[in-house]
């Protein structure tokens, strides 16, 4: 249980328990915090410190202040007096501020509010002071002036009566040199890490100019800042080298005037060394320092149990270090190290405690059994906790040990033994006393042989994914415990996490070690670890792991041609194994990833770093890599070299796939597959057109350049000169770019433009055959000048609705067409054309007809079914078409009759599907649900099986069935 005990200054407040209340109803402590209701400022205001009590002793906390911020009414006073000045004479207007605390800003109304004073050069409100400096009175300065004061903590403002500024009417008054009305103290203590604000301004005529410096010389930092005209100088965050003598110069044509003040650096105490719990047996000395830096420096106080220590015979006290002699067990508490100057105060706290009791090994047992290596030495401590420390001596077995040449009896109660052997095999007691007791341990030296390595790893060579097993084999005393362990490369090898390669195997008396799927890595030194009860052995192998050889690096391009690229490199890691050879790739962006290339030398072994790529494309963006090889395989590649561009050349592919023909009348069309974006060796590249007349082989070529590097077609046309129909040239097509051309193409034959059909077709027929069909006919056309491909039959429903055209065409000399996909008892407007490669040629004079009206929609219903051995028997209720609808004339059976029931012979082994539907001028109509008729059904059945049934092929005329 804590108690806590509050108090403010010299009076205590009531001692409270665990943080029961207090007697005081306006105080209240809750688990050591103090709760004040209903605060008063003079009742309240203090200092307070809190003290913390337990069984073990006391300790107060740091002091905290309460102090309240008030700013009170100015008392009630006449009217402020005027003050008279003549014009160019300085004024000082004072604000004299209430009773306040906490700290207050000011500002100043000038008449009435809200004209507030600004300042500048001429006018300065101090933060000080609260009072109104005018440097020189001008006739506009006139006035009533009124001082607002603002506390900034409670945010209260109260504003004085207003003064008036008067004019004398006895003149101006004249030039006059500054005089520093506003000035800091010759002396300033600033804290550490706090902002210094130094005022200056001076009255004068004409107005003075503020200027700042140090004496010293030395140029202020940038974090110094001039405000308000340089009337304040303003440093944040205050430090040791801000100290020093600040000058504040104001100068004038009539003089200047200055005004000094020295900044010292004050710090509020800092530990430097603290005090820790102590634990101490009686009669033993207490030693403890504390030290703290501050400025001033501070001075120390010791406290125990909250209570200040004195100096006295046994408690000495100096600069923050505390002895004390010969303790007792009433100098056991909480002590705590005060350190104090004016600026503030740090406490250090620890606990003393102050030990008295018998010896006891409860801690410090001696090992039940010790084993020692024959020949070793053999340390047995003694070492009993005991207050004060205690005696001991030595016995084995029951004889008392004295000191000779292999036993000493250290000082400490340690018994030593040098070069055991196994007659010093026995039972040791040590017994220790002090003035309260005694107490004694017994444990048994067992002395055992040496430990032997019988089987040592060797130095190997592996290539990398293999594995092997190090051994590491041993005999010894049976009386040891023996444990393996192997570190790699120094690091202990943890078998749980790396098992995936590592696993120790071979039992109590071997360690050995598999190594699983070797990798690179692997590589490196191993060492088999034996420890004992009493002694480590170790035996060590270098493992060495080959494996295809690292990436090599540094690739960079020496040397670049249109064709060819010089390329360096660096080699990477051999692996154990010489690099035999290395592979040089490339890629580009228009290659799918990384290809190997042609090198000068062909083969690049291993002695060489650099070789020259051949075979490249002309003006194409490369990057390189290097791979190595060796006997054990192919490395990972290097990084990749910087992007590097071949030089330009003209181009040395030529376009392919050249053809043509079609196009609008006089016109020559000629088409060729583009040269591809890596093959065009350059920047400017386009294509060179090239004809004639077929079989002309003395003409000249007519040629055009197109200038497009995706272009695949050119269109010659020359309205001047007439181009024959359908007539045959020879092209050819080449390629060029800014360095000039490639080679041409072969030559291929191709025809200029024909011209459309000029005749239209005869005698346009045409037949409604459904609701969404119409076939239509005519005559073919006469021989005609102009090549006829086909025709093409143009529909719509009428002319006011365009968006009703359609189109059928039909390639060769056929005459009839059937035109599908119609709406159902609509009419429509007909018209054929010849068409060839140039175009459709005129219409026929269109004719019209009308759709048939579509099927019911309803398909039959009611439809059932039996079956007797082969004989199916169907009945359905008629379907009957509305008026928009076309008449029932059938169903789908052969012949065609108005009849609603059939029966049918069936083989019986099969499943049929059936389906009717009804047959109309418009079509066929909407089919029933299909029927499932199993095979061998005898049973009669008035419903339809619809789940999983084929859906109905409706191409098919008549009755259908389809076997399962």
């Amino acid at each position: 249980i804590i108690d806590y005990w509050w108090r403010r200054v010299l009076m205590a407040f009531d001692r409270c328990p665990s943080g029961e209340g207090s007697s005081d109803y306006r105080r209240h402590m809750s688990g050591g915090n103090l709760t004040i209701s209903g605060l008063d400022r003079d009742q309240d205001t203090g200092i307070y410190q809190c003290t913390a009590s337990n069984k073990w002793g006391s300790l107060l906390s740091h002091r905290a202040s309460l102090q309240f911020a008030y700013l009170e009414n100015y008392k009630t006073q006449t009217v402020r007096s005027a003050v008279n000045v003549r014009e160019g004479q300085g004024v000082v207007l004072l604000c004299g501020p209430p009773t306040h605390s906490g700290e207050l800003t000011f500002a100043w109304i000038f008449n009435e509010y809200p004209y507030f004073v600004q300042q500048d050069t001429r006018r300065f409100i101090s933060q000080e002071t609260g009072s109104l400096y005018v440097a020189k009175v001008e006739s506009s300065d006139v006035g009533n002036y009124t001082c607002v004061v603002n506390n900034t903590i409670t945010r209260e403002k109260v504003l004085s009566l207003p003064t008036p500024l008067v004019l004398r009417n006895d003149g101006v008054m004249g030039e006059y040199e500054p005089k520093i009305e506003v000035h800091f103290p010759d002396s300033i203590p600033a804290a550490k890490g706090s902002t210094v604000k130094l005022e200056c301004f001076a009255l004068g005529n004409p107005v003075p100019e503020i200027s700042w410096r140090r004496t010293s010389g030395v140029p202020f930092p940038g974090k110094v800042k001039m405000r308000n005209s340089n009337a304040v100088l303003e440093i944040p965050n205050f430090q040791q080298e801000d100290t020093g003598t600040y000058e504040c110069v104001a100068e004038n044509s009539r003089g200047k005037n200055t005004a000094r003040g020295r900044l010292s650096f004050h710090a509020k105490p800092h530990w430097l060394q603290t005090i820790t719990d102590t634990a101490l047996s009686i009669e033993e000395n207490l030693f403890w320092e504390c030290k703290a830096s501050g400025k001033p420096k501070p001075s120390y106080s010791w406290l125990r149990n909250g209570e200040t220590l004195t100096s006295e015979t046994r408690v000495q006290m100096e600069n923050g270090a505390l002895t004390v002699s010969a303790l007792n067990l009433s100098d056991a508490g909480l002590y705590q190290c005060v350190a104090e100057n004016k600026h503030g105060v740090i406490y250090s706290s620890a606990e003393l405690m102050v030990l008295a009791s018998p010896p006891s090994f409860s801690r410090s047992a001696l090992q039940a059994v010790l084993k020692a290596l024959s020949g070793s030495q053999v340390s047995l401590d003694c070492q009993p906790q005991a207050s004060p420390p205690a005696s001991s001596l030595w016995k084995k077995g029951n004889e008392l040990l004295q000191k000779s040449d292999r036993i000493a009896l250290l000082p400490n109660g340690t018994l030593r033994i040098a070069n055991v052997t196994k007659r010093d095999s026995a039972s040791y007691t040590c017994i220790a006393r002090n003035q309260f007791g005694s107490a004694s341990t017994t444990g048994m030296l067992l002395v055992t042989e040496p430990t032997r390595i019988t089987l040592r790893p060797t130095n190997m060579e592996i290539i990398v994914g293999e594995s092997i097993v190090l051994p590491c084999q041993m005999a010894c005393d049976p009386a040891l415990d023996v444990s393996f362990s192997w570190a790699f490369n120094g690091q202990l090898i943890d078998f749980q996490r790396d098992g995936e390669h590592f696993e120790r195997v071979g039992g109590t008396i071997s360690g050995d070690l598999m190594i699983r799927s070797i990798q690179l890595s692997h590589g490196g030194k191993y060492v088999c670890h034996i420890d004992t009860d009493v002694e480590s052995l170790s035996a060590s192998a270098i493992l060495v792991v080959k494996g295809p050889p690292g990436p090599p690096d540094k690739v960079s391009v020496e040397e670049i041609t249109d064709s060819t690229a010089q390329l360096s490199w660096s080699p990477g890691r051999d692996n154990g194994s010489p690099i035999t050879g290395y592979i040089l790739q490339a890629r580009t962006a228009f290659t799918v990833g990384w290809q190997a290339v042609d090198t000068v030398p062909e083969v690049v072994n291993g002695n060489l770093l650099t070789a020259t790529v051949v075979g490249l494309n002309a003006w194409v963006e490369y990057q390189f890599r290097v791979v190595a090889r060796n006997s054990v395989g192919v490395g990972e590649p290097s990084p990749p070299s910087i992007k590097t561009r071949t030089e330009d050349a003209m181009p040395d592919a030529a376009p392919t796939d050249v053809g043509g023909g079609g196009g609008t009348k006089s016109e020559l069309v000629i088409t060729w597959e583009p040269v591809p974006e890596e093959l065009q060796n350059g920047e400017g590249f386009g294509y060179i057109v090239a004809f004639r007349p077929a079989g002309a082989a003395g003409t000249p070529w007519t040629r055009a350049a197109v200038s497009t590097p995706g272009a695949s077609r050119h269109a010659f046309r020359n309205d001047s000169l007439l181009m024959p129909p359908f007539a045959p040239f020879d092209v050819k097509v080449a390629a060029f770019n800014d360095k000039g051309p490639g080679p041409f193409s072969s030559v291929a034959t191709v025809f200029s433009a024909e011209e459309v059909p000029s005749v239209s077709p005869k005698r346009l027929r045409a037949r409604s055959v459904s609701a969404a069909q119409i076939e239509v006919f005519w005559e073919p056309l006469p021989a005609v000048p102009e090549r006829v491909l086909g025709y093409e039959v143009v529909y719509w429903e009428d002319d006011t609705k365009p968006d009703t055209v359609g189109k059928v065409r039909i390639s060769g000399n056929y005459t009839l067409v059937n035109v599908t996909g119609l709406t159902g008892h609509t009419p429509y407007y007909l018209a054929v054309a010849a068409f060839n490669t140039a175009g459709s040629g005129p219409q026929s004079v269109a004719i019209n007809i009308t759709t048939k009206k579509p099927p019911p929609g309803q398909p039959p219903v009611n439809v059932e079914w039996s079956m007797t051995g082969s004989l199916l028997t169907l009945h359905w209720d008629p379907v009957v078409a509305t008026e928009t609808e076309s008449p029932v004339t059938g169903y789908m059976v052969q012949p065609e009759m108005e009849i609603n029931n059939l029966e049918l012979n069936l083989p019986a082994s099969d499943n049929y599907l059936v389906q009717i539907k009804a047959l109309t001028q418009g079509g066929e109509g909407v089919g029933s649900e299909p029927i499932h008729v199993h095979k061998s059904s005898e049973i009669p059945c008035n419903r339809l099986e619809i789940a999983q049934l084929l859906s109905f092929i409706s191409a098919i005329s008549g009755l259908l069935f389809l076997a399962d």
